[in-house]
Parts: C-alpha cells; structure tokens; sequence
C-alpha cells in the first residue's frame, strides 16, 4: 500500500491546525481534514512561550497585530471564607518582560494560521473521519465519503470525544464537574488595562481578560445550573449579576457579545501516542481554564511534535510508529505536571475544609512575600521548559 501523504492531521481547531501547518512549514507533507464547525467566539491568553513558537514557526507575525498583552495578573480573594488569601499582585516587569503573554481572539488566530499554511505539501479537506486502522507501516482513516486516505503518522486533534483516541484504544480518566464557564465580552466603563483580573469565589474564578480599550474578555465559573439560570433569564438579569461578582469595580458593564456556557471536567490519556497516531490539544488533555494553560499546553503539544517528526529516521519504513512513540515522551512530563497543577488548583479554589483553605491562603502569602517563590510559580505558569 503506498501513502497518500507523510502526515494527516484530523482536526480542524486550533491545536490542529497549528499542528498540520508547522509540520508543513517544517518540510513535511500533510493532509489537514478539517469538517465544518460553528465560529470558535472565545479567547486564548497564550503566555510568552507559545507566542515565542508561533511567531518562529510562521504562524503569526507580530503579536500586537492580532492580540492585546497581558501585564499583569491580579487575584483578589472574594470568598467569605474563615482564612482567607491576600489580595496578590503578578507584574510582568518583576521577570523582566515587557507581557506575561497575548490574549487573542480564537477566530482570529485560526484565520492567520491558515493564512500561514505553504502552498506546496499542504492540502485541506473539509471532511470527518469514520474509522481508523494499522495497515503496516501505515495508518489507513476512512472519510465520510468513503475514500481511504494512508499516512505513516495520523495526528488526533478531534477533541475530548476523540474517534482516533478511541479507536486506537488510548485509555482517558475523565472527571466531569457541577461547575460550567460562561464566556462573553463586556464594554467596561473603566479600562483595566493590561491586567487580567481574578476575581475568587467559594464556586470558582469570575475573570477579566484585557482585550484592548475597554473591552474585556469574561470568564465566569460557577455551578452549571446556576449560570443557565442567569442566562435563560435576560441579559438584565445577568448584567446585574455580573456586576455584583466584578464588585463594581470597573463602573457600569454592557454586553458587548452573546454569552456562552460550557461545561467542565478534566480529561487525562495514558500515552499521548503510540501505534502510528499522535493526539494533541483537548485529544491528549482538557482540564478546567484555570491559569490559561488550554491551549498554552496544545501549542506544547504541535512544537514537540513537529520535534518528534524532524527527529525520525524517513528511511525507515516505520518512521510513523517511532515519532508517535518519541512525540509520547516528550509529553509525557508535561502533561503529569501541567495537569496536575490545573486540577490542583481548582479543586484548592472549591475546597471547604479549613486545613485546604489555609494552605490556600498560606500559598498565595508566600508568594506575595516571596521573591524566589514567585518567579517559579511565574516560569511554571508560563510553561517554560
């Protein structure tokens, strides 16, 4: 059976198509098969690592012509609990940068990435895959249509419900959560300028993204029952309820965007690869968006995989076996860490016992105080290597 192609990517969101784009950019051919899919209306804060990536792998140029940068981070505790954790302050100028990172609006990224895509080695197809299977050396997926397409590696960026992950038998721990995020834009009626702002409630964070002028970005984690409440109410009702949780800090709110809620859980694999197929972005993890590590950790994902492809030895017929196994490893570390820190995290934010909220508060002390401290929980949060 001879390939169609070096690569095929499966997938059409972010993760994906920086995946499918920057093997191409690298030399490698690829069949990106990306299905129809509503307008992505979110946001992605991506931390100075990932934006470093993307502007050395082609897909963006300057940051500041698609994002707006994040200077700071403030976290101010907004529980009513017994201990409580000191309102902290994280400035980027403290690890001399000039940004923490870039939030981005997600359709425009996916625009510039396919902006970015070579004209030679690089084809897309907007179809779905219905099956997968090892022929060999290589891997054979079966189209909506019922073409076959063959690959020596298949990349899985089909999302939590993953039909690669699944087929190729890649076990997943999932925990689903009693809370969602709403996600919409506000109009402030004062700017907070670079810094994101976190509000922490006993349900989990009310943020404020930066997204230029006035504009801020929400992300709101409450039960899921109590958001589609508010939602189903009218955008009165919610308003109302958006300015109690922003303690009216920032003056009078407007929607500026319909709003959205998911839900949440956290998604772990036993291996990010093997048998000839890769997964990468919410295949391989998904988790809470605590700490903007969602997609910060799939561009992890694309950069080692392409690591992992230039590495392999293309004279071996079953080069797709050993980059898969090779891309595993390299995540391997990441992934436990990353993960771990994100569920970590949020369950420290719902946790009621005492003893948690102590640790809690005493941890957001010590980096307050701290200058040591602080600068690896700002090189861990960033996802520096």
């Amino acid at each position: 059976m001879k390939a169609d192609t070096d690569i095929i990517v499966v997938g059409g969101g972010l993760a994906g198509l920086a995946s499918a784009v920057s093997l191409a950019r690298s030399g490698h051919r690829v069949i990106h098969l990306a299905p129809p899919a509503p307008p992505d209306r979110r946001t992605s804060a991506l931390m100075m690592p990932s934006v470093d990536f993307l502007r050395q792998s082609g897909l963006i140029g300057e940051p500041a012509d698609l994002g707006h940068a994040l200077t700071a981070i403030r976290i101010i505790d907004a529980t009513p609990r017994l201990i409580r954790a000191p309102e902290t302050l994280f400035d980027a100028a403290e690890i001399g940068l000039s940004a923490f990172g870039w939030n981005f609006a997600n359709a425009a990224l996916l625009a510039r990435f396919q902006e970015a895509a070579p004209s030679a080695g690089f084809e897309t197809r907007s179809q779905a895959v219905t099956a997968w299977r090892r022929d060999g050396d290589l891997g054979v997926v079966t189209l909506s249509d019922g073409t076959e397409l063959q690959a020596p590696l298949v990349v899985g960026a089909d999302g939590k419900k993953s039909l690669l992950r699944s087929v190729a038998c890649i076990a997943t721990r999932e925990h689903h959560f009693a809370e969602a995020a709403l996600v919409c834009d506000l109009d402030l009626a004062r700017p907070i300028g670079g810094a994101s702002i976190e509000f922490h409630y006993p349900r989990g964070p009310f943020t404020l993204v930066p997204a230029g002028g006035t504009r801020a970005n929400l992300v709101w984690i409450d039960e899921e029952a109590k958001l589609r409440q508010l939602q189903s109410e009218g955008p009165d009702r919610l308003l109302a309820a958006l300015h109690e949780r922003a303690q009216r800090l920032f003056g009078t709110m407007t929607l500026a965007s319909p709003s959205f809620v998911f839900p949440l859980s956290t998604l772990t694999v036993e291996t990010a690869g093997r048998d000839g197929v890769a997964l990468v972005g919410e295949s391989a993890h998904a988790f809470p968006p605590i700490g903007a590590q969602g997609l910060n950790l799939g561009l992890r994902d694309a950069a080692d995989l392409v690591a992992a492809v230039d590495a392999a030895d293309r004279t071996d017929p079953a080069w797709g076996i050993a980059a898969s196994q090779d891309y595993a490893a390299r995540r391997a570390g990441d992934l436990a860490r990353t993960g771990g820190m994100v569920d970590a995290l949020f369950r420290s934010l719902l946790a009621e016992m005492l003893p948690s909220q102590a640790l809690r508060a005493g941890g957001l002390w010590a980096l307050k105080l701290l200058p040591p401290l602080r600068r690896q929980a700002f090189a861990l949060g960033m996802g520096e290597r």
